[in-house]
């Protein structure tokens, strides 16, 4: 039976409520500093190579993950695409990614939309991984003329459907090594690598060594408004640059944004370990009140995602955010809390810059009343006897 939350058509929202929005962390502001620079920022144009202050951002990321070059594109989004039409050079070309994938569910199909691109699936594992053994079987470099050819292999890290799962650089290192025995590129998703760095307490170039090209994002969790960097060999970069034209990408005073991606990038990496420690801190919360409507995997929790399993069997993720958002007039705690759910079984929240200790504390108040007032009305209705009805 489900138990759905009604506000009798009413504006569920007040004046005097506090709003923690963990939809995402791509809802982060620019800090005052990045604001600052982004006015002072020197120009030029950035298509004829002119934009100093995006050759710097360029060379600082590159060195950041320890790669040869690297390139500041619009999004994670377009920095995937223009790397695997980088790696895929020909038009049977096939890539494998998890089932998860980002690139596989978020990204509009643009692999066989924009790039031409067949892709091969492996299942995902909880930690974010998938199966080595499978992994072999699906590469196809010496198979017949009638199917495609395994020319990359995609890697997300962190994981975002896996709850923000950091990659084992050992697991990294088996992908590595079974790619160049067949000579294949690897590439990865690196949107939130640097809170996989932070998490592991490592230099995110450790991490970036085991690919041949990664990207990364400088919004999200690091603040700034707008970018991502894509970085690999200079002969990459130098084809990922005449990609990234094609699409659009090509910008010109892109140095104001690029200003506030090197403010980002010495500032903003270290802070990270604070979204991870209040998303454990709200995890826990959730766990401790013992209920069986919704639980986290402690276990799991590495970084700044926190993925909540939901029973379906009374109730759905969508109804409790509904009510997690609403605040109503008889409400003593006065928070609306914004989380996302694409499933019934499950909702994320996210951590990032703008969510303070206190907001941490009024939406795991706010979580934790939810969860009672659920589990006691599910209780009121269970126990409502039922009768047969005997007719004649």
């Amino acid at each position: 039976m489900y138990w759905k939350w009604k506000v009798n058509g009413e504006e569920s929202l007040v004046p005097d409520a506090v709003l923690v929005d963990l939809r995402t962390d791509t809802i982060t502001q620019p800090t005052q500093e990045m604001r600052e620079v982004m006015v002072n920022a020197i120009v030029g144009d950035d298509v004829y190579g002119e934009d100093p202050t995006v050759a710097e951002l360029e060379r600082r990321c590159a060195e950041l993950v320890g790669k040869e070059d690297a390139l500041f594109v619009a999004s994670g989004t377009m920095a995937n695409l223009i790397a695997i039409m980088v790696h895929c050079n020909r038009r049977d070309a096939e890539i494998i990614s998890g089932d998860n994938a980002h690139t596989f569910r978020f990204e509009q199909g643009g692999v066989a939309q924009i790039a031409g691109v067949q892709s091969a699936l492996l299942r995902n594992k909880k930690d974010g991984t998938f199966d080595l053994n499978e992994l072999r079987d699906k590469i196809r470099v010496d198979s017949d003329l009638h199917e495609p050819i395994t020319q990359l292999i995609i890697v997300e890290n962190t994981h975002n459907m896996c709850g923000g799962k950091v990659l084992p650089l050992d697991w990294l290192g088996s992908v590595q090594n079974m790619a160049r025995e067949f000579g294949v590129k690897v590439h990865m998703d690196g949107a939130r690598v640097m809170n996989a760095a932070i998490y592991q307490k490592i230099h995110v170039s450790e991490i970036a060594k085991y690919v041949d090209s990664i990207c990364f994002c400088l919004s999200k969790g690091l603040c700034a408004p707008v970018g991502s960097i894509l970085a690999g060999s200079r002969n990459f970069v130098a084809k990922a640059r005449r990609t990234r034209k094609v699409l659009g990408g090509g910008w010109r005073q892109a140095g104001f944004l690029a200003a506030a991606g090197m403010v980002a990038i010495h500032t903003m990496i270290d802070r990270l370990e604070q979204d991870h420690i209040h998303a454990y801190k709200i995890a826990k919360a959730i766990n401790d009140v013992g209920s069986h409507l919704c639980s986290v995997d402690l276990l799991n929790v590495q970084t700044n995602i926190v993925m909540v399993n939901v029973d379906r069997t009374k109730t759905s993720a969508k109804e409790l955010l509904e009510r997690f958002a609403s605040v109503l007039p008889s409400d003593s705690v006065r928070v609306s809390v914004r989380a996302c759910s694409r499933d019934p079984g499950f909702f994320r929240i996210v951590l990032h810059h703008g969510i303070t200790e206190e907001l941490v504390q009024a939406a795991i108040e706010k979580m934790v009343m939810v969860i009672k007032e659920f589990e006691e009305n599910i209780q009121s209705i269970e126990k409502i006897p039922t009768y047969n009805v005997i007719t004649n």
